[in-house]
């Protein structure tokens, strides 16, 4: 496959409920920077012809204007608005790319979180790398910890934890296999874009992730993400 296109659909819609602030998490400040920078500046460094899509709350868009401005923040992005829910922000994101592409062939689309801003310019390379050949690319990390699982009953049972992953992002598809999947309507099990994917049939190619490529949820994420950057390769 010779690629021609490589997106990037960065979804920030979150309001970031947990945080225990009512700005939402991707506006934190991180190492003098919002939260959502440091993740866009990621995926400019790795290849400035990515054409990025922000999605983002339109409640939020305001906030957004006026950091950009503050920060001089000049990296070129299409602004596209948030859904209700994550599928619907990505599904937005994707609908802008489609009427704009006369082709989806040759055409691959990542999906990354906002709130990941550590994410680090291998796991980017190899996510293209194997969508390109494989048609799916979902990064991923072995538990550590001893995991149980709960039923609706509320019983609870201890499975082995090397056959459980952590799902990280970017997930990288080609095109044509998300405009298909988009198409099955909202549910309530769609948590992230490779549990749409593989809705449709599709298998789901997992590559090694990285323990520092964290989703910022708590306020003690950002401390955590703040000493990784400084003591890493990871930092702009």
């Amino acid at each position: 496959m010779a690629v021609l296109s490589k997106y990037v659909i960065i979804v920030s819609g979150g309001v970031g409920s947990r945080m225990e602030n009512s700005l939402p998490k991707q506006f934190h400040q991180l190492n003098g920077l919002p939260i959502l920078m440091h993740s866009i500046y990621a995926v400019h460094k790795n290849d400035k012809s990515n054409k990025i899509i922000l999605v983002i709350n339109e409640a939020h868009k305001k906030i957004w204007e006026d950091l950009c401005k503050r920060h001089a923040f000049d990296i070129p992005y299409e602004l596209v608005e948030g859904g209700a829910s994550r599928f619907h922000s990505v599904k937005n994101g994707l609908e802008f790319i489609f009427k704009g592409e006369s082709t989806l062939t040759n055409v691959l689309i990542g999906i990354h979180d906002g709130v990941r801003p550590l994410i680090s310019q291998n796991i980017i390379n190899s996510a293209y790398f194997t969508a390109e050949n494989k048609g799916t690319a979902i990064p991923a990390i072995k538990s550590r910890d001893t995991i149980r699982v709960i039923n609706i009953k509320g019983e609870n049972k201890a499975i082995d934890r090397n056959s459980v992953l952590i799902i990280q992002t970017p997930q990288v598809f080609r095109a044509n296999l998300l405009q298909k999947a988009y198409k099955h309507k909202f549910e309530e099990n769609f948590t992230d874009d490779a549990s749409v994917i593989e809705k449709s049939g599709y298998p789901i190619h997992i590559i090694e992730g990285d323990i520092r490529n964290i989703k910022i949820t708590y306020p003690t994420d950002i401390d955590i993400a703040a000493i990784w950057m400084k003591s890493s390769k990871l930092r702009l």
